[in-house]
């Protein structure tokens, strides 16, 4: 099966060597961790195994594999032309170096790790995927879809900018015309009926997210940060209908825990609301640091966060016309930083700080990421006229600044009123 995908297979296995060790230290060794991780472990132990065979199947049965980096690309419309919906590698920096060999060093190192997971075909997901769908929610990855175009078909989405009529009505023929893609490749008419089982699928996998995050407002906290972000990575990756029913498993042992005032860190523990850009997976350091160092994170308001599965799909739509029209409401609804204005992202992160009895925000910024870093001023100057203790951190996915980044959040914990 890796030959044909096309692997690098001893990069591969270079790339992956030190994983166990990594995992089985952050994750494995947590005391008093709930018993339904296990299933999200053993996800993780054969990433690049069962779910990779799965969608091999899928596509020799005639289905399509169609990948994506970003909450605003409608996995329903995927999902109703019979296709499956995956998310790609973008975590790690292994493999920035070689993204740096067609892309600017001075960009995001999200978008480098994720054009050099391609080129060097150590991604399965790559590797199975019959087409990209990229958006344009920054002008890096607008440009490097051009460049990734040249190794992997991809298709972009416009979005806009702004929220006024006529930007919904791009977001909206975007919509359409993404529609029309799916049903080109796929063979398969989009019908409402269709749409709607896939909406109602999409849905309660959100659901499902929220659940756990409600049970993460309790104190103590019956889960990590880093086991809820761990989560939150392979939403992306999963079979949906499974992943829905594992997590709301995984709840159910949350909530006894939360009745049994069982946490894992101690009642009290300084509790810590991450906002900014999203974590791919393997990017755990900042959760590692701030929970080694005695707090526990629990929220997040990122890709990676709130913003995946906060805002839903209206379910009431009867004609294809109103469920795509639903579709583009949910995308206009999420306080990305490629929105201007973007207040609706300051009012949730107060509102979260709210809801989780937050003692402190940590405003995380991939290097170079613009959109967040220049929006870092407002959400900074909100939260500290709410009297909100915020620090900012701006890394990427080496672990070279872990020292620093590890004084930095301990003098910031030092100063929380706790």
């Amino acid at each position: 099966m890796w030959k044909d995908l096309g692997m690098d297979l001893e990069k591969h296995d270079e790339f992956l060597a030190p994983v166990p060790e990594v995992y089985g230290k952050l994750f494995m060794a947590q005391e008093n961790r709930p018993k339904g991780m296990g299933y999200f472990d053993f996800v993780v132990g054969d990433i690049h195994g069962i779910r990779v065979k799965e969608l091999v199947d899928h596509k020799a049965n005639g289905g399509k594999v169609v990948a994506s980096f970003c909450v605003f690309v409608p996995d329903e419309i995927i999902t109703a032309a019979g296709g499956v919906s995956i998310g790609l590698c973008a975590g790690a920096q292994f493999p920035v170096p070689t993204g740096e060999q067609v892309l600017p060093r001075n960009l995001c190192p999200l978008i480098k790790s994720s054009v050099g997971f391609k080129l060097d075909r150590i991604c399965p997901y790559f590797q199975v995927a019959d087409f990209v769908v990229g958006e344009t929610t920054c002008d890096g990855k607008k440009k490097a879809w051009e460049i990734l175009d040249e190794f992997i078909p991809t298709h972009v989405m416009e979005l806009p900018q702004r929220r006024a009529e006529a930007d919904k009505a791009l977001w909206m023929e975007e919509i359409r015309r993404f529609k029309e893609k799916m049903e080109k490749e796929s063979g398969v008419a989009i019908t409402a009926q269709k749409l709607a089982a896939s909406i109602k699928i999409a849905n309660e996998k959100r659901a499902a997210l929220q659940r756990l995050y409600n049970c993460r407002k309790a104190d103590p906290a019956p889960i990590s940060g880093k086991d809820v972000l761990l989560i939150s990575e392979l939403a992306f990756f999963d079979d949906p209908k499974r992943f829905t029913q594992q997590v709301n498993a995984l709840c159910d042992e949350l909530e006894t825990r939360i009745v049994r005032g069982e946490g894992i860190a101690e009642k009290g523990a300084p509790r810590i609301l991450i906002t900014g850009s999203p974590m791919p997976i393997p990017s755990w350091k900042l959760h590692a640091i701030i929970e080694g160092s005695g707090a526990v994170v629990v929220c997040e308001e990122t890709c990676t966060g709130t913003r995946y599965f906060e805002t839903t799909v209206r379910e009431d739509g009867a004609t294809l016309d109103e469920q795509l029209a639903a579709i583009s409401e949910r995308a206009l609804n999420i306080n990305c930083a490629c929105y201007t204005p973007n207040n609706g992202r300051i009012e949730d992160i107060l509102r979260l700080v709210k809801e989780y009895n937050a003692d402190g925000v940590v405003y995380y910024n991939l290097a170079f990421c613009q959109p967040y870093s220049i929006e870092y001023r407002k959400v900074e100057k909100a939260l500290q006229e709410a009297g909100i203790p915020v620090i900012k951190i701006e890394s990427d996915f080496s672990e070279e600044d872990t020292g620093q980044l590890q004084t930095r959040i301990e003098a910031f914990l030092e100063m929380l009123d706790k």
